[in-house]
């Protein structure tokens, strides 16, 4: 049995080969760039008007100003304000020539003859400078970066409608064991349904993958090795829940060994989730995840998901608020590193009723889960903990 932290070394130590393609822009929301993105125009195009107002001559005011034209959003004005001149303009429009500041149509006075007067002491230019906001050729996005929708906005902006994105991995969800029936099914005495598989395929779809269910496998291993080897053949990386304990039934292990995956490890020192495997080979992965349905969905949070985002292209960053125990908390055994699920409420946390792997229900009301560690036995009221969140 290793700790949670040198399972997480092992993890973050195999290689991972990640290719790329073009998608269209609206596709690759959440994807990770596999390029630079640079911008085709510069940004604004040309010098606009940031409000509406009367676009004229600063030295001429407060005037009054000749209104010689209106100018609307798209129009292109082929003449050039001169000497107390000024013309009415739209916001986003062109300024025109000759003019070097929009005074706002709050401030201006209109005159008996329809002349305008400025009203106010002073003004703003209210120009938007063509390409004060992006030149031309400069880089916006960097390589890396997970695409958001703000990215796309600045895409399409200028012109990147098929970024070139990292390929996602396809993974496999595999559940074993002769207990389980399909969620469809009202399972017979003796029976349980199979939450797990679609539990996994839901956390991977979050990410924006879309996983293949590769069914359930008996608790034999000539079912176990023909449904791990076919689910290779399909995937970069296999999730299989069950039969990775100590049990007569737990074949999973052995099977992965016979068919020249290199196991890693096989137990971890933590809460839920100790029976957890790790195998490589050859840019193929497999985790083989508990059966409870708390420590495949913490295990897939903690360990699967890095090497998830690291053959997306990027870098795990998990969303962590520091935050103070409104009440405290105590265990009996210390001996692994436990993840327990939390409540917000008024600024601080509070464990969830929580009767152990099983009792995936608590996990409703959860927050987040705090993490206590080895040879940690309690956790006072009003202690800051790190607050991993799902």
């Amino acid at each position: 049995m290793i700790t949670f932290e040198e399972a997480l070394k092992i993890i973050d130590s195999v290689n991972v080969a990640s290719s790329a393609g073009q998608v269209s822009i609206i596709e690759s929301l959440g994807r990770v760039l596999a390029s630079d993105v640079y911008s085709d125009i510069d940004m604004p195009p040309f010098d606009k008007s940031a409000v509406d107002g009367f676009a004229c001559r600063r030295s001429d005011l407060p005037g009054p100003l000749k209104v010689i034209s209106t100018i609307a959003a798209g129009d292109i004005p082929e003449f050039k304000i001169a000497h107390s001149q000024c013309s009415k303009i739209m916001t986003g429009a062109i300024v025109p020539e000759g003019a070097d500041c929009v005074i706002m149509i709050e401030s201006v006075r209109i005159n008996s003859d329809g002349t305008i007067s400025f009203e106010k002491a002073t003004t703003s230019n209210n120009i938007a400078y063509r390409a004060e906001d992006v030149k031309y050729g400069q880089k916006i996005l960097e390589k890396g970066t997970t695409i958001k929708p703000q990215h796309i906005a600045m895409m399409a902006a200028v012109g990147c409608v098929k970024p070139e994105v990292y390929n996602l991995p396809t993974i496999g969800i595999l559940t074993t064991g002769d207990e389980l029936v399909e969620p469809d099914e009202i399972p017979s005495y003796g029976k349980i349904r199979n939450s797990n598989a679609y539990q996994l395929i839901a956390q991977a779809k979050q990410m924006g993958i879309e996983a293949k269910y590769m069914g359930i496998s008996h608790d034999n291993v000539e079912d176990t090795r023909l449904l791990i080897a076919e689910s290779l053949v399909k995937c970069d990386i296999l999730l299989i829940t069950g039969g990775v304990s100590m049990g007569d039934f737990d074949y999973v292990p052995s099977v992965i060994e016979s068919l020249g995956l290199n196991v890693r490890f096989r137990s971890v020192a933590v809460q839920p989730g100790k029976p957890t495997l790790f195998a490589e080979n050859a840019g193929k992965f497999i985790f083989g995840l508990p059966g409870n349905p708390v420590s495949s969905f913490v295990q897939f949070e903690m360990m699967v998901k890095p090497l998830l985002y690291r053959m997306m292209g990027t870098e795990f960053k998990p969303r962590i608020v520091k935050l103070p125990m409104a009440t405290g908390y105590t265990r009996k055994r210390t001996d692994r590193k436990s993840f327990i699920p939390v409540r917000y409420s008024l600024g601080k946390i509070e464990p969830v009723e929580y009767h152990g792997s099983a009792h995936i229900n608590a996990f409703e009301d959860a927050w987040g889960v705090i993490s206590i560690g080895i040879g940690e036995d309690n956790v006072k009221p009003g202690e800051l903990r790190d607050v991993r969140q799902f």
